[in-house]
């Protein structure tokens, strides 16, 4: 199996060069490079964030280096591109098994508040570890390319075992947008750009509330069961 890792953090997956996995490289048996995001951004200082358009707390990756990542490390592998998000698939088991059949796989890291909506063009799986915050994707990142490793024959003997997991529920975050505000053609909501800070946060609300009906069916029905239950208990 091939794995490039797109991030703004390379070192920290030098875990990789140890133990099980390190051995497994040794042997060829597995390849996993990294690629600094930050090495394709067109600003001098090497900047990959901005604010958000609409406001709002912390800072949001720029597409343009991203993108620019993305077409150079395609050159070398074609492979899937997986991110690294609250609204992507729940990882299990299952998809592991799934995902450790390509020979060929691309991993975006995202960071601060996450990645401008505009770059979900060029990402082929989003994928969550769980309803709970992290520092950023690399985090995500290690323990999934670890458990795919584990499931590439040659790696592990036959007397080890793989591991499950699970998480908690959530709704889905809305989409975001930050500089340029037109980029490959697709503009920023004008909505996000009129400073009408009630439309915005109604604009929000019903993008939250379409995502996550749309991807995550399950979380939505909670929702509404829990809005409904706090509806009846205020007439009561």
């Amino acid at each position: 199996m091939n794995i490039d890792i797109l991030t703004l953090f390379p070192e920290m997956f030098d875990v990789f060069k140890y133990s099980i996995i390190g051995r497994a490289m040794d042997k060829n048996i597995i390849s996993i490079r990294t690629h600094n995001i930050r090495d394709y951004s067109k600003n001098k200082h090497k900047k990959v964030d901005d604010y958000p358009y609409g406001g709002g707390a912390g800072m949001l990756m720029t597409p343009e280096p991203i993108v620019e990542a993305i077409k150079k490390v395609k050159e070398i592998n074609r492979g899937k591109i997986v991110y690294l998000g609250p609204r992507g698939r729940k990882y299990c088991h299952n998809l592991a098994l799934e995902l450790s059949k390509e020979e060929n796989l691309v991993f975006l890291c995202g960071h601060y508040e996450g990645i401008d909506e505009r770059v979900y063009d060029y990402i082929d799986l989003e994928i969550s570890i769980g309803d709970f915050v992290l520092t950023g994707g690399e985090m995500a990142c290690i323990p999934i390319i670890d458990s795919l490793a584990r499931l590439t024959p040659g790696v592990l003997s036959s007397s080890e075992s793989f591991m499950e997991e699970s998480f908690y529920n959530g709704l889905l975050e809305y989409p975001q947008y930050t500089r340029p505000e037109c980029f490959e053609g697709k503009t920023v909501p004008k909505v996000l750009l009129s400073g009408h800070h009630e439309n915005i946060r109604k604009w929000r609300k019903e993008e939250s509330l379409r995502i996550t009906k749309d991807r995550r069916p399950d979380l939505y029905s909670k929702y509404l069961n829990k809005q409904n239950n706090d509806e009846k208990k205020q007439k009561k």
